[in-house]
């Protein structure tokens, strides 16, 4: 079944024409777009804050599984019931996304009992993200302690923010217990200044920055830095920079953020597959709500190197990928047919005993299963067992990512 997806216009999105999620958004709606409008995130999945619908009938695809139960896998409904556990989405990233980090499921429970107005359900986040269309930057994760020593040595205004006794505890940590207590402390001291104090450091840093060497410049990342700070300015979230490990992901790349790792997407286009949540705690480079002490308390505070976040796909075949992360909720699989590879054969996409949603990234395929051809942009729904044949047409490689349940 082809689905009709809700895409996000959040202001951090890109605009017009320029975000992949517009240009997706053309495959499975008639909405046009409007060039001066951000495109944030094309949602496909259940989630009641984006459904997606069945093209031929407008109905929810969640009524659909409810009333069809034999289209979830024996799996998926024995561990998530009748709905589908994750939420598949496309982001086309202008301009840096909030500090955040995503609470366990126990927390987003707690969470959404106490604060529903601000946590919306009770499901945990854990989730991957995908490179698509060159590089995609993030923040992600705390960076090794003599990373973030080096910067607050090197750095008077972000020691004075951070405060002596604080940035004194850290520099003469050794033991991994208190080199983690200590930045635990510093980055909450940070986060818990005040906006006058925060706003007053940013700028006079600014201001010292055209005075420092180009090696200086490299070495204290200040390209990042003012990016960041352009767009925010007077934000505590801007020195995150410092605290954070600074990644870049290369299209196909892809990495997992599990429970109250702290990140920040800050440009680029990619995928992203996660639980079925939009549970979200901030603390930086927003103007919604920042629930500084909640986060400070959750944030997994394991300093180290990015390398720990990423992710490999291993091969079922010439064509075919698998990655799957240390989670039941989501897993994916990524299809490339060559052009001029399958001009005369058809591919059969692996059996799935679970349901699964399909985009189709790039390209034109003709299908046996499906009424016409399938093109950039459309979404397809299987159910658990269904198959589906593909011959690659046109010139361009036939690019098609998929998420499923991972039991």
């Amino acid at each position: 079944m082809e689905l009709c997806c809700v895409v996000q216009k959040y202001a951090w999105g890109k605009v017009g024409q320029s975000s992949l999620v517009a240009q997706l958004s053309q495959g499975n709606s008639a909405a046009p777009v409007v060039e001066v409008d951000p495109y944030a995130e094309l949602w496909m999945g259940t989630h009641p804050s984006g459904p997606s619908l069945i093209k031929t009938s407008n109905e929810p695809l969640l009524n659909h599984l409810l009333n069809n139960v034999d289209s979830l896998g024996d799996a998926e409904k024995k561990s998530f019931g009748t709905d589908l556990p994750f939420l598949f989405k496309a982001l086309s990233v202008a301009k840096a996304l909030s500090i955040q980090a995503h609470p366990n499921k126990k927390h987003a429970e707690e969470l959404f009992a106490t604060r529903p107005d601000l946590y919306k359900d009770p499901n945990h986040k854990p989730e991957m993200v995908t490179a698509w269309l060159g590089p995609f930057e993030a923040l992600c994760g705390f960076r090794p302690i003599a990373d973030i020593k080096f910067f607050i040595q090197e750095i008077d205004e972000l020691a004075a923010v951070v405060g002596k006794a604080a940035c004194e505890a850290l520099v003469k940590a050794e033991s991994d217990s208190g080199e983690m207590q200590a930045l635990r402390e510093c980055f909450s001291a940070l986060m818990n200044s005040s906006e006058e104090s925060i706003a007053s450091a940013l700028q006079q840093f600014e201001k010292r920055i055209p005075s420092l060497s180009a090696e200086k410049k490299e070495s204290l990342q200040c390209e990042l830095f003012t990016r960041i700070a352009a767009d925010f300015p007077g934000d505590v979230g801007c020195w995150s920079v410092y605290f954070m490990n600074y990644v870049v992901l290369q299209e196909g790349e892809s990495m997992f953020l599990g429970p109250n790792v702290p990140h920040a997407y800050i440009f680029g286009d990619c995928l992203e597959c996660m639980a079925c949540s939009d549970n979200v705690v901030r603390a930086g480079l927003t103007p919604k709500f920042k629930d500084i002490d909640t986060l400070c308390s959750m944030l997994d505070y394991q300093p180290g190197p990015v390398d720990r976040f990423r992710m490999q796909w291993t091969a079922v075949d010439a064509f075919c990928q698998e990655c799957f992360p240390p989670v039941p909720d989501f897993a994916m699989a990524r299809l490339r047919l060559p052009a001029s590879a399958t001009v005369d054969q058809a591919y059969r996409l692996p059996s799935r005993s679970n349901a699964s949603v399909l985009l189709i990234l790039q390209g034109q395929a003709g299908s046996a299963e499906t009424a016409g051809d399938l093109n950039f942009g459309q979404v397809l729904f299987l159910k658990a067992g269904q198959q589906l044949t593909l011959k690659v047409k046109g010139g361009q490689d036939l690019i098609v990512y998929q998420a499923f349940a991972n039991v």
